[in-house]
């Protein structure tokens, strides 16, 4: 071969090999992909996994090939919901996300405004504020009211789901999660309610909690065998312990840390002036006319108070909140309202009694909790979310439905004595006292229920393995 030949050939042969250069670098991406896909699957989950899970729904070659269906049950299973739900909505993995609350009208999600969000289903807030398992009579009036109808109307929306290709988001317990496996949809579920050191901590003497030992977890058989069900993609459990007692039985369930860490405002948006202020926050609820009542007994304590003593007393209300009927209570306590005195909290309005200060907004309850000392709470989520920032409470059950007395006490076993449950008036009063002036038996009440709570920052971790795996 001649140099013109082998010259020629080369050429030629240098020629081929561009444009297939040129043809693999625009497949490199999907191929990179593929990588990322064995990768991921082969990883243990934990930090490590993150990574993978942030970069594969991050790529941008994903496509949203399905929709999301959020299901919840409760008021403290939709500010969770809300907090996803607005993370899925950056990510943008799904084509739409609509949400179906199980409990109530689902006022919370009206906040969300996005094109590829819907709040749907059959919703109404009954007579007892939600399903009343604990009060008869409470029960046969959520019954007169048409809970069965709608319950019924809401579970054929979600089996109409499956012809569209849904997935499917359980969040809370029994009840949203055998709406997603009778879907016959693929689904995922996020066990809030339920911990097992309900059971394994303190007496223990209860018929339920020796039913409890027996099974080996708070959720019952029926449950368990949903979760097995080959469909059911993601399991999330709010604590170590219960996801570890349920890996016992073979179950695939995860901790990544309790997402209810995450709705509390970072920023501190006030500096108080005078620290000689003893500061309480006050939780009375989002069921009315049972939050009435808390609020009632929590004024009867406060009247017994020093009168000499500057207090100032938070009362964040949730945005159904009756505010001419909490006005009617305070002016029956003696407090007036006052135009002149001014805080910087975003507070509805400031009352004064004696040398006690309370402040009253409406969704206030994030950027509120921080300055607390105390907390008097007869509620459920924000107690939680309370305890996990290190600020010890106490309760003080009465009537219900909802805050009954074997609640308070499943309450403060679940959060290691961080509320502590007082059976009358005059002992909360004393117990208040102690809490207010001794820092260190703040913070000895408190330090187990900070732990079994966790730290910030679970919710983009679910999401990302919810992205990877659902």
């Amino acid at each position: 071969m001649n140099y013109k030949n082998r010259y020629k050939k080369l050429h030629f042969l240098e020629h081929k090999i561009i444009r297939f250069l040129s043809k693999f670098k625009k497949a490199a991406p999907r191929f990179e992909l593929g990588i990322k896909d064995l990768q991921s699957s082969a990883l243990p989950l934990g930090h490590a996994a993150d990574k993978k899970y942030e970069d594969l729904i991050n790529d941008p070659i994903s496509k949203e090939t399905h929709s999301l269906l959020i299901i919840c049950n409760g008021h403290g299973e939709d500010v969770i919901a809300l907090e996803l739900i607005k993370r899925f909505l950056i990510h943008k993995k799904f084509k739409t996300i609509e949400v179906l609350p199980l409990v109530g009208d689902g006022y919370i999600f009206d906040s969300v405004k996005d094109r590829k969000f819907k709040k749907i289903g059959f919703l109404k807030v009954l007579p007892s504020g939600g399903f009343s398992n604990q009060n008869l009579f409470r029960f046969i009036a959520d019954l007169k009211a048409g809970m069965l109808n709608d319950v019924f109307k809401n579970w054929q929306i979600s089996r109409s789901k499956a012809k569209d290709k849904y997935k499917i988001l359980a969040i809370g317990d029994f009840l949203p999660l055998f709406f997603a496996w009778s879907s016959r949809c693929e689904f995922g579920f996020i066990g809030t309610p339920k911990s097992d050191h309900t059971w394994s901590s303190g007496p223990g003497s209860s018929l339920s909690d020796i039913y409890h030992k027996i099974k080996g977890s708070e959720w019952d058989p029926w449950e368990i065998f949903m979760m097995k069900n080959i469909r059911c993609k993601t399991l999330i459990m709010r604590d170590k312990l219960t996801t570890k007692n349920l890996n016992k039985k073979k179950i695939n369930a995860r901790f990544f840390g309790n997402p209810m860490m995450d709705f509390i405002d970072n920023e501190t948006i006030y500096i108080f002036e005078d620290q000689k202020y003893k500061k309480i926050l006050i939780l009375i609820g989002s069921r009315y006319p049972e939050a009435l009542n808390n609020f009632e007994s929590f004024l009867s304590c406060l009247d017994q108070l020093n009168k000499d003593e500057k207090y100032l007393i938070l009362l964040p209300l949730t945005l159904n909140g009756n505010l001419n009927q909490i006005e009617k209570l305070l002016i029956n306590h003696k407090f007036y309202k006052n135009n002149n005195k001014t805080f910087s909290l975003g507070q509805e309005s400031i009352w004064m009694k004696n040398k006690t200060s309370l402040l009253l907004g409406f969704g206030t309850f994030s950027s509120w909790v921080k300055f607390a000392d105390v907390g008097l709470t007869n509620a459920g989520t924000a107690t939680e979310q309370l305890i996990g920032l290190g600020i010890p409470s106490l309760s003080l059950p009465g009537k219900g439905p909802q805050f009954t007395l074997s609640f308070a006490k499943r309450q403060q076993r679940l959060l290691g004595g961080g509320v502590e449950v007082c059976h009358t008036k005059k002992k909360l009063v004393e117990k208040l006292y102690i809490l207010l002036e001794n820092r260190k038996a703040r913070a000895n009440q408190v330090r187990e229920g900070m732990i079994r709570m966790g730290d910030r920052g679970a919710s983009e971790k679910i999401i990302n393995y919810i992205n990877f795996k659902l």
